[in-house]
This record gives C-alpha cells, sequence and structure tokens, in this order.
C-alpha cells in the first residue's frame, strides 16, 4: 500500500475529485482498511498500486476539492455531495483504501473481497458516473 497523492489527472475540470477507473472505499478504523488493502493486494487485481487514506489526508486533500464546485451554478454531477459524503465519514476517523479497477471484472473482484470486511462506503467512479457499491 502507498500513501495518497492527489494528482491532476483525478480531478474533474472544476477541481473536484474524481479519480476515474478507481474504486473508493471507506472503513471505520485504520486497521479495517489495511486488512481489506492486504487481502485486495493479495488477489492482484490491480497493476496499480493501492493508495491507503488517513482522515487527514481525506479532510486536507480529498474533501477542499469539493470546496467550489457549485460555484457560480450548482453542479449538474454527484462528485462534490460525494466528497462532502467522504469528509463526513473522515471528521469520524475513516480511512480510505483507493484500488484502480478499470472494468468491470476488476470492481467486482474487489467487491468480493470488500463485502467480507466492515466498509462504511464505496463508490467507483467510471467516466461520467459515479456508481455506488454499498
Amino acid at each position: 500500500m502507498q500513501a495518497f497523492a492527489l494528482a491532476p489527472d483525478m480531478l474533474t475540470l472544476a477541481g473536484v475529485f474524481y479519480p476515474t477507473g478507481y474504486v473508493f472505499a471507506m472503513f471505520p478504523s485504520e486497521s479495517d482498511a489495511r486488512a481489506a488493502g492486504e487481502r485486495i493486494e493479495s488477489a492482484h487485481i490491480s497493476g496499480r498500486p493501492l493508495l491507503l487514506l488517513d482522515p487527514q489526508t481525506i479532510e486536507q486533500h480529498v474533501a477542499r476539492t469539493a470546496g467550489g464546485a457549485d460555484m457560480p451554478l450548482p453542479s449538474a454531477g454527484t462528485e462534490a455531495a460525494t466528497v462532502r459524503q467522504y469528509a463526513v465519514l473522515a471528521s469520524q476517523g475513516h480511512w480510505a483504501l483507493m484500488v484502480h479497477a478499470p472494468d468491470a471484472d476488476a470492481t467486482e473482484a474487489v467487491m468480493r473481497i470488500l463485502r467480507g470486511t466492515p466498509f462504511s462506503f464505496a463508490e467507483k467512479y467510471r467516466r461520467l458516473v459515479i456508481e455506488d457499491l454499498t
């Protein structure tokens, strides 16, 4: 698992967090996130590193991207509302994993693992659609 670093390709044109091709899953505790991450890494689902986000990183780097999403006009999408949900959970101490899952098979492989864990929230970022996986 690697620490998260916000990259420009994880943002919409308006600057809101939107990591296309990733599953973003949140967990009530660090130990829950790490245990799920180890299971996902063992399954070799993705050729990209699994990213681990602590609550402070979510609040400081991910949540702040929703700041001006509705200015000057309300957003037509749900990306800002989704990021705000991450901020609420992070404020309660939840951790997150980001798993590159570029297709439906990879997404289902991740979810087979997550269904056996106490995850609190999971979303798949597809082109133009955020899919609720909970």
